[in-house]
């Protein structure tokens, strides 16, 4: 079938599935975001799809707003049959929707109608599931509401951080695309209205969310730390800085004394906070200005630790 692809995304996770699409589609035309203020010395950075796109030698063009003249005249001229979308990060408008004859596909990242939205694998972290998944749905106005097509799911590992959950999600979700796409196109793949009474909603992420607040669980906090990886990142103030907490670990220990919550002590070389329930020992934690290191690493630097009061988490960000 002599097929014309716009493909819609941003992050790598999108970059994947543009990669497999492209070895047995024609892709015309790749719209993505502008390029972002990145790293430390904010230096302005291509999101992953326009690499990618530049590599197959797509066109690409990456508009604040698909409203935009320049955008809406590009879509016109590559005429697509099909658009196909993933993690993109703008909702598109009937104008859009209704403009290749095969409609709007997407690749979304969660079993749908659970963790609808932008942040969908932080989320499925965040609450503790079992499970994950790619959910392929035909595209509407509403934000994730479409009708179902296919879906897959996988395990989440109790060491899955959103980067490596997200990376299985993308291979996940490239083959999903590509398995169903030709009953899609013949019109025998059955679509499936989603039960809104069973939605949830992964709102997108702020950086402040990244605070980590004592008074909850140390297994909350935990999977706090592997859902906020790599962005926006967990930590708490520490002398007057943040300190950022890249892995951790529950333990249900019991401090040699009686602390309040929010307070420093060392569990078996590490350091280790009093939580709402159980401890969180500080594996691997990032001081400001400094590199990554063990916790054990992080103590010998840091003598006053267990001597250290609690302070308000929030206080600093990163």
């Amino acid at each position: 079938m002599n097929l014309s692809i716009v493909f819609m995304g941003s992050p790598e996770f999108a970059a994947v599935t543009l990669r497999r699409l492209a070895e047995r589609y024609a892709v015309r035309g790749v719209v993505t975001q502008p390029d972002r203020p990145s790293g430390r010395g904010r230096t302005l950075t291509p999101p992953a799809v326009k690499l990618t796109a530049d590599q197959l030698g797509i066109e690409t063009i990456q508009p604040e707003r698909l409203k935009e003249p320049e955008a809406q005249a590009a879509l016109q001229r590559w005429s697509p049959d099909l658009i196909v979308v993933a993690a993109f990060g703008q909702i598109l408008r009937k104008s859009v929707l209704t403009l290749p004859r095969y409609g709007c596909l997407n690749v979304h990242a969660s079993l749908l109608p659970r963790w609808r939205g932008a942040a969908p694998i932080q989320a499925a972290i965040l609450a503790g599931d079992a499970f994950s998944g790619v959910t392929l749905m035909q595209m509407d106005p509403g934000i994730d509401t479409g009708p179902t097509l296919a879906q897959e799911s996988l395990p989440i590992h109790p060491s899955d951080t959103a980067l490596t959950l997200s990376a299985r999600l993308a291979d996940l979700g490239a083959e999903l695309l590509l398995r169903s796409l030709p009953a899609y196109l013949n019109g025998e793949l059955l679509s499936v209205p989603q039960e809104d009474a069973a939605s949830t909603y992964a709102p997108m992420l702020q950086k402040e969310e990244g605070a980590l607040d004592f008074n909850q669980p140390a297994d909350a906090l935990e999977r706090r730390v592997r859902a906020f990886d790599p962005w926006p990142g967990a930590y708490f103030a520490w002398q007057g800085s943040p300190l950022k907490v890249l892995r951790a670990q529950v333990t249900e220990a019991t401090p040699p004394q009686s602390l309040a919550i929010g307070a420093h002590w060392i569990y078996q070389g590490q350091p280790a906070i009093q939580c709402g329930v159980g401890s969180l020992l500080l594996t691997e934690v990032q001081p400001a200005g400094k590199k990554a290191m063990p916790g054990k690493a992080f103590l010998a630097g840091a003598r006053s630790w267990a001597q250290t009061p609690a302070q308000t988490p929030g206080a600093d960000q990163p």
